[in-house]
């Protein structure tokens, strides 16, 4: 791990270069931990995907002081166990929906491709043999969230698949000026969830009419607290829709009946790794109850 400061308040922690399952369980560990321990001084805990920071009162705890606490975390982390009790939730997603589509085609001198939608050149680029091809892929496996920021409620997603089958597409050469309001989109190795409409530059795939960010306290399922759905180590299936169920799903979230399918579940990172397909047949089976 590489430690350095930011400033006199933070100390920015690289746990890894690439995103890994391994990294991230890493930073929850040593993040989550900072939390339990209520270290005096400490302001602000940010997990990342393969990183974290730490904001602190300088006046509290000396820079010195806070550097050595992490490193003793650190050296804990390397014997933790990779077990963390989490949730898995359903994300409906309506793919190739009107509304991506007509933003995307107006940013198309901005793309990598401007004579193809974003499915298809995410589904060419992936070897996959058409853009409904690449959707069974991006839905068929659960999703990790290993951060949440950028803007409020945003989730960054990795995939729950050994590394040969993950999906990888580029950003926008340049950012649009507008993505709808719940957006599902892709950049790099990472699904992201748009919480409210402006820019960006991931590729659109589809859109989500299930909320994820509630500053109104306008649905039961997200916390007053945080006013977020999502939280590091949260997993996330994607089920596709069409339009007739994107509309029905609409109306019952307008009429404040709406809440997702989710569920309680211990998840092993080891157990996982061991066979990976059969323990996301396993998670899914916890997310219908089976």
């Amino acid at each position: 791990m590489r430690y350095s400061y930011g400033g006199d308040e933070h100390i920015f922690v690289e746990v890894d270069e690439s995103m890994s399952l391994e990294a991230f369980f890493k930073a929850l560990f040593i993040t989550n931990a900072v939390r339990d321990k209520a270290i005096d001084g400490v302001t602000e805990i940010c997990p990342a995907n393969a990183s974290f920071q730490i904001k602190f009162d300088p006046d509290r705890i000396a820079p010195e002081d806070m550097l050595a606490e992490l490193k003793k975390l650190e050296a804990a982390a390397e014997s933790a166990p990779s077990v963390i009790e989490t949730r898995i939730i359903e994300m409906p997603v309506y793919y190739n929906d009107p509304w991506t589509h007509e933003t995307l085609m107006r940013f198309r001198d901005r793309h990598q491709d401007p004579n193809a939608t974003d499915l298809e050149y995410a589904a060419r680029i992936n070897g996959k043999a058409s853009a409904q091809e690449f959707i069974d892929a991006h839905s068929g496996a659960p999703w990790f969230v290993s951060m949440v920021g950028f803007v409020a409620g945003l989730p960054f997603l990795y995939q729950m698949v050994d590394r040969p089958r993950q999906l990888e597409v580029p950003k926008y050469l340049r950012p649009r000026t507008d993505t709808p309001k719940l957006t599902v989109g892709y950049g790099g190795c990472f699904t992201a969830v748009y919480s409210v409409r402006g820019a960006g530059g991931y590729q659109m795939f589809g859109i989500t009419p299930m909320p994820i960010y509630d500053p109104k306290s306008e649905h039961d399922y997200i916390s007053d607290d945080t006013m977020c759905l999502f939280r590091p180590g949260d997993i996330v299936k994607f089920r596709a829709i069409d339009r007739a169920t994107y509309d029905t799903t609409v109306a019952e979230v307008e009429a404040g009946r709406f809440t997702p399918k989710m569920a309680p579940v211990t998840f092993s990172l080891d157990e996982f790794n061991a066979d990976i397909d059969a323990y996301n047949r396993k998670l899914e089976g916890v997310l219908n109850g089976k």
